[in-house]
C-alpha cells in the first residue's frame, strides 16, 4: 500500500475528502492508498 500523505488524520477529516482512484482507506490516522487489483485471466 502507498501512504497518500505524512499528516495526520481524523476519521471525520478522512470522510470530508474527496474519493480516489485508487480508494483509500484509513488506517490508523493514516490514508493508504489501496493497490489497484492485478486482473487475473481464466483460460
Amino acid at each position: 500500500m502507498v501512504q497518500v500523505s505524512g499528516k495526520s488524520f481524523t476519521l471525520e477529516e478522512f470522510l470530508k475528502l474527496p474519493e480516489t482512484k485508487p480508494a483509500s482507506e484509513y488506517i490508523d490516522g493514516q490514508i493508504l492508498q489501496k493497490p489497484m487489483p492485478q486482473g487475473k485471466f481464466l483460460i
